[in-house]
């Protein structure tokens, strides 16, 4: 991912996989001494193409990635085992079927997600997506595209409830989210759906690698009261930790490191204005209210 990058096209994003390679690329190149110039005169093509496929932002061409890695002295067997993982990495993920309805901008986002060990959420106005039950989900996206027919909004909530099987995955991510006392007050499609999902909150806060903290209005202003944003970590060395942040027509990705840590430390300090005692206290008491 590039550093502050943003969008609101419909361009398709890269895997996890291609980044990983993408770096991979990069590293290898820079072991070799080759610059950037050097890289593309081996390809008769311009630096900005190189510098994208590292960047992950085009497919890793097999032609383009065999000529590199020969150029930058890379024996037969690390080509081979190299070019057989980017003809991989060009493949679309599970979410590529969903392109109708899934913007391009947050395609990279579902591409994270799908691979990040680690993720961190802070949602200042609706359930996290992760954990939205079915029809919490049909009314908040019925709420965000009111001019969808009836296939549509079927498929965006299909999309947002295929999402939610990472977490039942073997050796799938922690995910830990901060909520806004707020967003429990907010009648999303009426009591019954609304007793529904703090159920479904209740419920998957006892899971060892989900966390739930809701912030009591009673805090008053805080660290990051705003925007929501996520933030991701990954196993792979080659990736960076990320942060995504939303807003009405498009998102921004952040990898420079005072962006993110900016953003790890705004999660860490408002985790610390609650406890899982006094979160499961308030989400119980909603539940009530909503009875």
């Amino acid at each position: 991912m590039s550093e502050g990058r943003s969008g609101t096209g419909s361009t398709s994003a890269p895997t996890v996989l291609r980044m990983i390679l993408g770096r991979r690329l990069q590293e290898r190149r820079l072991e070799a001494g080759a610059s950037l110039a050097d890289a593309a005169r081996a390809l008769r093509v311009k630096p900005l193409t190189i510098r994208r496929l590292e960047k992950a932002e085009v497919a890793l061409k097999p032609l383009y990635v065999e000529k590199l890695l020969e150029t930058y002295g890379a024996g037969r067997q690390e080509i081979e085992e190299f070019v057989a993982l980017a003809e991989r990495a060009n493949q679309p993920g599970w979410w590529h079927t969903y392109r109708d309805v899934l913007p391009g901008w947050f395609s990279a986002y579902v591409s994270l997600e799908n691979g990040a060990r680690t993720l961190r959420t802070y949602e200042p106005q609706y359930v996290t997506g992760l954990l939205q039950t079915p029809r919490y989900a049909r009314a908040v996206l019925r709420g965000g595209f009111p001019h969808d027919g009836e296939e549509g909004l079927l498929r965006r909530v299909d999309l947002r409830l295929r999402r939610q099987s990472l977490l039942e995955r073997p050796g799938g991510p922690t995910l830990w989210v901060v909520l806004e006392e707020a967003v429990l007050h907010r009648a999303v499609g009426g009591p019954e759906v609304m007793r529904e999902q703090l159920e479904r909150l209740l419920e998957v806060s006892e899971l060892a690698h989900v966390s739930v903290d809701v912030l009591p209005s009673a805090v008053g202003a805080h660290t990051r009261a705003c925007a929501p944003f996520t933030y991701f970590r990954f196993e792979e060395r080659e990736l960076p930790d990320v942060v995504y942040s939303e807003f009405l027509s498009g998102g921004v990705y952040l990898d420079q490191r005072s962006d993110v840590a900016a953003h790890l430390e705004a999660h860490n300090r408002m985790s610390l204005l609650t406890s899982d005692a006094d979160s499961r206290a308030l989400l119980e008491r909603m539940r009530k209210h909503y009875s």
